[in-house]
């Protein structure tokens, strides 16, 4: 009897799916997590990002590694991320150019930023400032476009390229001021503000940590905050909205991403890691040196509604202007 039921007993079992084990259900394992930065080394997303890996270490249990995959404006290494097995160990550094921007921008892209990730934590912006040669007799919003219309031919604006966030800065305050500044665009920040310090373009849309330096030392004239609010570094600056440009907002914002079908207790496992980092006192001090606001809403579900936002706004600003990049 035993003889005869024992093959079926083994058959049955074969077929039945293996329980899981408390090793393929742990997060994170004994390998580490990478954290891919778009962009080359050197720059504020990639000193963040060394920053936060080396903070994360603690609350994850495990190395945490920066990979830069730089190049097309961070979409080759937002398009290796978006392809990654969704298993919590790759993740994307992400800022507005791969997860809001480059959709509208680019006519080839391989992943879309509100379908491709599982969104992880939105970690804050850089506010961005208008800044004028001194040379430009306007101290405020409303005297800058009332030059502006009075003399159409006079001003200009430096970008540090073809659809880089100063370029689009521009073509909105030309969209909601009603003004048609000229667009001269360069290869590079550096470039850039070396022509408006010599007075070779009128303005400009920057960082506020590249250009405050300028700005304490009266080479540069701050106009306002491109930002939604005021920044510690100049209080006293009002945005570009409080003095009439209502909604006016073009912060660069940084946040993490996974690829998507990501399971959503290595989300939250990501999301309590980021937000310990966050709150060691060295990574709020970068953040301050960065002149980098920290994001109040921490949550996945906050950085999505964030995105989700931010696309149609910047599909809206390069459609009117009909920017695009091969």
């Amino acid at each position: 009897m035993n003889r005869y039921f024992a093959p079926l007993l083994l058959a049955a079992a074969a077929a039945l799916p293996a329980a899981p084990t408390l090793a393929a259900e742990a997060f994170p394992a004994e390998r580490p997590v990478t954290l891919v930065v778009p962009f080359p080394p050197g720059g504020p997303t990639d000193a963040l990002a060394r920053r936060l890996a080396d903070k994360l270490r603690q609350p994850l249990k495990q190395n945490v590694i920066v990979e830069n995959r730089s190049g097309a404006g961070g979409n080759i290494g937002s398009e290796y991320v978006a392809h990654a097995k969704p298993d919590g160990y790759t993740l994307l550094f992400g800022t507005s150019g791969p997860l809001a921007i480059n959709v509208s921008l680019y006519k080839k892209q391989g992943y879309d930023p509100q379908t491709s990730f599982a969104p992880i934590i939105r970690i804050g912006h850089l506010p961005n400032i208008l800044v004028v040669n001194p040379s430009v007799p306007a101290t405020n919003v409303q005297e800058l476009i009332a030059y502006a219309k009075k003399n159409p031919d006079a001003l200009s604006y430096a970008s540090s390229g073809n659809g880089a966030s100063s370029h689009l800065a521009g073509i909105l305050f030309n969209r909601m001021a009603g003004t048609q500044i000229m667009h001269i665009p360069y290869k590079g920040t550096g470039p850039a503000l070396n022509d408006l310090l010599g007075g070779q373009v009128s303005m400009s849309f920057t960082d506020i940590l590249t250009a405050l330096p300028y700005v304490k030392a009266g080479k540069l004239r701050a106009i306002g905050l491109a930002s939604a609010q005021r920044s510690d570094a100049l209080p006293d600056l009002p945005t570009l909205s409080e003095q009439g440009l209502k909604g006016y907002d073009v912060s660069v914002f940084f946040g993490i991403v996974a690829p998507k079908n990501t399971p959503a207790p290595v989300v939250e496992t990501l999301n309590k890691a980021f937000q310990s980092a966050l709150a060691d006192p060295e990574v709020a001090n970068t953040l301050r040196s960065q002149g980098i606001v920290e994001a109040q809403d921490k949550t996945p579900q906050g950085l999505s509604a964030f995105i989700t936002a931010e696309v149609p706004k910047w599909r809206d600003v390069i459609a009117s202007a009909h920017v695009s990049i091969d």
